[in-house]
């Protein structure tokens, strides 16, 4: 099928073909892991398929999501037995993997784009190939990027996401707190010691994830970064269980129950068809009023963090604003605001609903790029 695996041959050049799809679906195959499956190629042979794909898997596979997407991957890339050529690969959307907000309203959410926004997409995907190109992709400000770029830093964003979740998950039960002393266990470990009780063994408590919250401003003035925001809350509530998403502008809209969807663009298309107030106005102390009117028991917990993304532009009373969030800020662990214009180097949070809203934030941090985003980690 894929013939031999001289770096000038055709298998060669379908093999870096189909790591660079790979990359553009969410594994991790950048030029380190290309070079690896060219080298494999070259000890495993092309002749045997099956072991083709074994040794393509363990390079580009680190879990079970990315064995998942790789039977996909893997699957539509070979699906004919001939090789195509890869002008064809390059024209062909691929639905079934990907979906695309490259647009910059609402209407777009689900657009699968045209053949030029598929080539400038895979234009884009060549370009990063190194960690320099990436680098530049997750520090630049969301405003500014081309749709090609954000098409790509999607697909990086989806996968850094993901090992922030875990991360945390992992941390989480390391810092669980010992439970009662387990006697049965600990008399069974120290028989050998005579029986003194020189180990003990607990019994271990089940950690339990923390709630989040989530507010995200989709008003006007939002509209540069609200479509990238919608993508990095479906990407939370996705890996963490315990998750309440809303979208406010001059009111709020909860699509916790949308984000279920398995796939994103499932929850899109169902988010284009919710009347949330798109590119409207902005009233963060009236949303924040119906929230604490109707959703407040979601704060009962009290091991809640409550985000709010949102530029603080606001047209409502500043009184309401900071005193909604005081009751906010009560019944929380901790409130943290992302403020994308916290990125701009001359900005100063002087406008009156972020005036009156800081003294009640617990952590104010920027959210202009995806380093800032991932940054959230750290603060949870």
């Amino acid at each position: 099928m894929l013939g031999s695996v001289d770096q000038s041959s055709g298998a060669a050049r379908t093999i870096v073909d189909f790591c660079r799809f790979a990359r553009e679906k969410g594994l991790s195959a950048g030029v380190q892991e290309t070079l690896d499956a060219l080298n494999a190629a070259a000890v495993l042979g092309v002749r045997n398929s099956e072991e083709m794909k074994f040794g393509l898997r363990s390079i580009l596979c680190s879990s079970k999501d990315d064995w998942d997407l790789f039977e996909e991957c893997f699957e539509m890339f070979w699906r004919e037995s001939a090789p195509r050529p890869p002008s064809s690969r390059a024209q062909a959307p691929r639905k079934e993997l990907t979906s695309r907000a490259d647009g910059r309203t609402p209407t777009s959410l689900i657009s699968t784009g045209s053949g030029d926004d598929v080539s400038s997409e895979k234009a884009g995907a060549q370009a990063v190939t190194g960690a320099s190109a990436r680098d530049r992709l997750t520090q630049a400000d969301l405003s500014t990027l081309s749709h090609s770029d954000l098409a790509m830093l999607e697909q990086i964003s989806l996968r850094l996401f993901k090992q922030m979740s875990r991360r945390l998950a992992r941390r989480r039960r390391i810092a669980t707190s010992r439970g009662q002393v387990d006697l049965r266990r600990t008399i069974h470990r120290n028989i050998s010691r005579g029986g003194d009780p020189m180990n003990l063994r607990y019994r271990e408590r089940k950690p339990r994830p923390h709630r989040l919250v989530t507010m995200l401003d989709i008003s006007g003035s939002m509209s540069s970064y609200s479509l990238f925001l919608v993508k990095f809350l479906y990407a939370l509530q996705k890996h963490f269980r315990r998750v309440d998403t809303f979208l406010f502008s001059t009111g709020l809209v909860e699509i916790t129950s949308l984000f279920r969807a398995q796939r994103l663009q499932d929850a899109l298309q169902a988010l284009s068809q919710q009347p949330a107030g798109w590119s409207g106005g902005t009233n963060i102390g009236g949303s924040l009023r119906e929230f604490n009117h109707i959703h407040r028991r979601k704060l009962q917990s009290g091991d809640t963090f409550f985000v709010i993304l949102s530029d603080g532009w606001d047209t409502g009373d500043p009184g309401i604003l900071a005193g909604e969030l005081r009751a906010v800020k009560r019944r929380v662990r901790r409130l943290i605001w992302l403020n994308p214009l916290l990125g701009l180097r001359d900005y100063q949070p002087i406008a009156s609903g972020m005036s009156a809203a800081l003294p009640h934030v617990d952590v104010f941090a920027p959210a202009h790029n995806l380093d800032s985003l991932l940054a959230l980690e750290k603060h949870l």
